[in-house]
């Protein structure tokens, strides 16, 4: 079992910047495959970016050049650096790791990009 907590959700104006993190339990988080998803008011849920367990990077069309995505081992920590937000980023963004076949998600950050 994978427990995972986001943090870091706010109100950003547009062109700010801001950084989610998130906190995964377990020893082998090293070998997990983690990622960032969003889910805005209406729409599905979809990806925002993935990081494999030796840190090779994707990242959906929309984040490509604005987004970051890293994350650090010795800590059990992943991040989503994002710069240069837009109103279409506002969501609610999720944590996923996937490790042995299973999909594990957090409770999820509220991101309001905003005048």
């Amino acid at each position: 079992q994978v427990q995972l907590v986001e943090s870091g959700g706010d109100l950003v104006q547009p062109g700010g910047s801001l950084r989610l993190s998130c906190t995964a339990s377990g020893s082998i988080f090293s070998v997990y495959r983690m990622g960032w998803y969003r889910q805005a008011p209406g729409k599905q849920r979809e990806l925002v970016a993935l990081i494999s367990s030796v840190g090779i990077t994707n990242y959906a069309d929309s984040v490509k050049g604005r987004f970051t995505i890293s994350r650090d081992n010795a800590k059990n920590m992943v991040y989503l650096q994002m710069n240069s937000v837009k109103a279409e980023d506002t969501a609610v963004y999720y944590c996923n790791a996937f490790v042995s076949a299973h999909n594990y998600w957090g409770q999820g950050t509220q991101v309001t990009v905003s005048s």
